[in-house]
């Protein structure tokens, strides 16, 4: 049994270390999609001309406002997922916690509470995050890299 949970721990370090050293493979394969996709944006928009302020700019300022804004859309993205985690940590605890007063239905009643509040900051964040590009006449789904 040592020897099995040994290799465990070594498949675990393996695979950590290869992680590790294929990030940097994997950030620059998602840059080059988001050029693409900047590219191809660009020439859409070009092509059907409906956002006076966004045909009126140039390639290269196009290009920068695109790309500036898909950064900020991965930022805001990550963000948000830090905050959810936290919270479904602090739910949990928050759980356990009124499941030592109240049992199991404490526990659960906690839980669905501590899953409506995560889900409405969600929803608030996605909205907040989309909402100026939106404002810009930007379409997100054709930023996002997923």
């Amino acid at each position: 049994m040592p020897i099995v949970i040994e290799l465990g721990l070594l498949l675990i370090v393996v695979g950590a270390v290869v992680s590790y050293f294929m990030r940097g493979r994997v950030a620059s394969e998602k840059q080059a999609m988001t050029e693409r996709r900047v590219d191809a944006y660009i020439e859409t928009i070009r092509r059907e001309a409906s956002n006076r302020e966004l045909t009126s700019m140039s390639d290269s300022e196009l290009r920068d406002l695109l790309l500036s804004s898909a950064h900020n859309l991965k930022v805001q993205r990550d963000r948000r997922m830090y905050l959810l985690f936290g919270g479904v940590v602090v739910a949990l605890i928050g759980a356990i916690l009124v499941a030592t007063e109240d049992g199991f239905r404490g526990f659960g009643v906690a839980l669905l509470v501590g899953a409506l509040v995560l889900y409405g900051i969600n929803e608030f964040l996605g909205r907040q995050m989309v909402a100026p590009l939106i404002a810009k006449g930007i379409d997100v789904e054709r930023l996002r890299v997923e």
